[in-house]
Order: structure tokens, then C-alpha cells, then sequence
């Protein structure tokens, strides 16, 4: 395996020669007279392809081409400036957030951005654009302003400081009441563990009761905290931990449309909007713990109804989502979760006990992985 600060090195590499790539390609065209452009891959659920065997949502081959032209001069400028902040990033090995990328067009002249939604905008274009190469929005030094999620239990993470080589041990079991926070930027970190498996939890309150009384020790796991739907850093960090580690993934989530097919769904697969990165991102490996159809009426839990737009979300999911179209067993589930027409939280397990879920549910439900749904 290389150093992290080796492959930090090859990265920068790939990212500032697709940089150069598009700017000389521009410049060609402009000699030629020709008028400049940049195409893009179209980010929509429409343009995606979905492999089991590869396990993740793939960007199609639908393009958006953006001409200089004088309606889109102002555009065009812009990701041209876009790409220059990231290279001038990559070479400072310095990092902007999407706020700090918004600010920083205020220096652009009459090629700045009035409101930060059109600058994240484009940010996702060019991150689009540089996918086909093989790099993330990471790598062209743009981060999310807020951290991943949560981790606790058997694991020991080694974070490597790109600039000096030092690098800080992390024991993810001496966090106390605590948890060890994922950081914005995990490609610098390694792992060490003994741990049987990776339990990403949704919600905060499941995961802090969890980590309160030790499953992880219990059960010899790693538990994550997902905080609904789980950010960029908290998905490739449990990408990485399980490929390094050979580590399998249980999700444990609210049995509702929004838990299935927006947070489960995209932790696995990824979305059809983040088509073009889900390779880096998506954990294939995943299968889905619970809470399930099935266990509203085997555990007799508390429910809620179903929302119109629990509704709306489910039928759209089983009419034009191709993972619910190729895994039957996941069509069959959200058919039986809108026939029945209500939701379960994770919390109502505590109808028979505020640690019943630690007791009895999840080592009834560890007995039995191959059950779990795909």
C-alpha cells in the first residue's frame, strides 16, 4: 500500500493534468476560432445506470455542453475562474470551503457570484467534469463545510499529516461518553481493527445509546453515526474502512420511505444527482439491518402514517429508481411498507425497553446477516 502522503502526491498529479487538459483544450479552440466550450455529464436520475455487479450508480452518457456565447459569458467565466482556484489550491496544498470558494469570487470582477447556490453550482459541474478522470470534489481541494459523522468502538484510526509525515494515533474506544468525529478529508487515514463488522446507525439518539452502553463491545463492532442522510466524509470513510479492513456493513435505520431510499439507498448505491462520483463514495457492501416491514408486525412497534410525501417518495422509488426495480426483494418490502401505510422509528423498539434494542434486537437480528435485505 502507498503512504498517504505518496498517493496525496499521485492525486494532485491526475487533478492538475485534467485541469490542464480542459484549459489547453479551450485555448485550441480559441485559435482555431472556434467558439470555446466545456461539456458536462448530466447529473440526473435520467442519465444513470445502475450494475448490481459493480454495485453502484453510474453517470450515462448524456452530455451538457456549456458554449461561450453572450448569454453565458458570465457562466462560462465562472467555472473557468473555478478551475483556476482549484489548481492554484492543489499546488499551495491548501483547501477552500464552499463558503470560502463563494467569498473568494468576490475578487472576480464581473465573473463573481451574487448568491453561494450558483457557486455551488458550478463547483458541481466541474467536479462533474474532472469525474471521468477520476477526481473528486476532495481532490480539486473543495470540502463541505461541515464534518462526517460519528464513530465509536474497535478501531484505531491512523491520521497522517500530508505536509510534515507525523502521524496521530486515534483509539475510537477511549472516547469516554464521546465519540471520535470524521473528519472532512479522510483519503490520509488508515485503519486498524479486530472488529466482525460496521454498524452505521441514523439517528443520534440510537447511536448515543449504543456507544452509552458499549455494543460495540459487545458485539465487536465499529458503530457510526450516520445523522440521516450520511455526508460525503462519512460515506467514503466507511468505504475505506471496509475495503481495508474487509469489513462488512449493516445499516440500522427508521422504516420509513425517506430511511430506505434516500439514506440507506444513497450510503449504498449512491444518488442519481452524484452520479459521477458514487464510485468513490457508495459502500456496495452494505445490506440493510432494519428496521423493516416485517419487524413493524413481528415487534408489534408503534407507528406513525404515512405522509403524503412518504407516499409520493415510495411509489416514485418502486416506478423509477432501478435499485428498487432490480432488487425484488426491496420492491416487495417498500410495496408491503405502503400497503400497510404507516412508519416505524428506531426509537419505538423502546416500547419494551429503553435498551431492548441492545438486549434483544440487534443479537436476534446479528444471528441472522444472511436475512438481512440487500
Amino acid at each position: 500500500m502507498k503512504s498517504p502522503q505518496a498517493e496525496k502526491a499521485r492525486l494532485d498529479r491526475v487533478t492538475i493534468q485534467a485541469i490542464t487538459e480542459v484549459a489547453e483544450s479551450i485555448d485550441r479552440r480559441v485559435e482555431k476560432l472556434s467558439k470555446p466550450e466545456v461539456s458536462f455529464p448530466i447529473r440526473s436520475l435520467g442519465n444513470v445506470r445502475y450494475d448490481p455487479k459493480k454495485g453502484y450508480f453510474e453517470i450515462g452518457k448524456g452530455k451538457s455542453v456549456r458554449t461561450l456565447t453572450v448569454n453565458t459569458a458570465k457562466t462560462f467565466a465562472q467555472t473557468l475562474k473555478m478551475m483556476a482556484l482549484s489548481k492554484e489550491l492543489v499546488t499551495t496544498s491548501d483547501f477552500a470551503t464552499k463558503r470560502d470558494a463563494y467569498y473568494q469570487s468576490k475578487n472576480w470582477g464581473e465573473a463573481h457570484f451574487d448568491e453561494q447556490g450558483e457557486s455551488d453550482m458550478v463547483m458541481d459541474d466541474i467536479e462533474a467534469m474532472f469525474s471521468v478522470s477520476g477526481v473528486s470534489r476532495e481532490q480539486l481541494r473543495f470540502i463541505p463545510d461541515e464534518h462526517g459523522g460519528a464513530v465509536a468502538g474497535k478501531l484505531v484510526v491512523y491520521d497522517t499529516d500530508l505536509e510534515t509525515g507525523k502521524t496521530e494515533t486515534i483509539d475510537c474506544t477511549r472516547f469516554g461518553s464521546g465519540a471520535y468525529s470524521i473528519p472532512s478529508l479522510v483519503e490520509q487515514l488508515t485503519f486498524e481493527t479486530k472488529a466482525k463488522f460496521i454498524l452505521c446507525i441514523e439517528t443520534g439518539g440510537m447511536f448515543q445509546r449504543l456507544q452509552s452502553h458499549k455494543f460495540w463491545e459487545k458485539a465487536s463492532c465499529i458503530l457510526v453515526s450516520m445523522a440521516g442522510v450520511p455526508t460525503r466524509a462519512t460515506r467514503r470513510f466507511v468505504r475505506r474502512l471496509s475495503d481495508q479492513c474487509d469489513l462488512p456493513v449493516y445499516a440500522f435505520v427508521d422504516c420509513d420511505p425517506y430511511g430506505i431510499s434516500n439514506i440507506y439507498r444513497t450510503l449504498k448505491v449512491g444518488s442519481g444527482n452524484a452520479a459521477h462520483i458514487n464510485r468513490f463514495f457508495c459502500v456496495p457492501r452494505a445490506s440493510f439491518l432494519g428496521v423493516t416491514p416485517q419487524d413493524i408486525t413481528a415487534y408489534k412497534l408503534p407507528t406513525h402514517p404515512l405522509k403524503d410525501v412518504d407516499m409520493k417518495r415510495a411509489k416514485d422509488a418502486l416506478k423509477n429508481d432501478p435499485f428498487f426495480r432490480i432488487h425484488k426483494p426491496w420492491a416487495k418490502a417498500m410495496e408491503q411498507l405502503v400497503h400497510m401505510g404507516v412508519r416505524a422509528e428506531q426509537q419505538a423498539l423502546a416500547r419494551w425497553g429503553l435498551n431492548y434494542v441492545i438486549d434483544e434486537y440487534l443479537p436476534a437480528k446479528l444471528k441472522k446477516p444472511d436475512a438481512f435485505l440487500p
